[in-house]
């Protein structure tokens, strides 16, 4: 697949992920839950171009999945952690927004890419209710897409 790709549950957990999507996550240690890595790793406010943006449609798309089953009890862990851990993450959720992550763009700057400009679409994985394969793709013949070819050569 030339195109990063990666399967998360319903609190955003990370379950799978191509080896492009692993090779565009490099500086995050771990890759372990997409919402927490948004709010608590220090390499999120480097790899987010536009961090609020990014903070403000995890928080809401992470409100979405606890209003689809509020007694997750991993969503109950990830709210109740980044509650605990990040002020941030408590003023967005505080708000109540709620939407979830269909598609859209992510600015990205990749610590040996540079800037990527993707797309982003999340289909629902009919059969394992609450997870969500997220694709992310670049304009063809855009910068960003020479970037994931770069991306590319990087991936073991």
């Amino acid at each position: 697949m030339d195109t990063p790709a990666v399967v998360v549950g319903p609190a955003f957990d990370v379950l799978a992920l191509n080896g492009l999507a692993a090779t565009l996550y490099t500086a995050f240690d771990p890759v372990d839950n997409l919402v927490r890595m948004t709010f608590l790793d220090p390499a999120a406010r480097t790899f987010h171009r536009d961090w609020d943006r990014a903070a403000h449609d995890a928080v809401a798309a992470l409100r979405a999945a606890a209003g689809r089953d509020p007694e997750d009890r991993r969503l109950i862990e990830v709210v109740g952690e980044l509650s605990l851990r990040s002020t941030e993450f408590g003023r967005l959720w505080a708000r109540h927004e709620v939407h979830g992550k269909t598609g859209g763009s992510k600015l990205l700057h990749h610590p040996r890419i540079g800037d990527l400009d993707l797309h982003y679409e999340t289909l629902t994985v009919n059969s394992a209710p609450g997870q969500q394969l997220v694709v992310y793709q670049a304009r063809p013949g855009s910068p960003s897409a020479e970037g994931l070819l770069l991306l590319r050569a990087l991936t073991p």
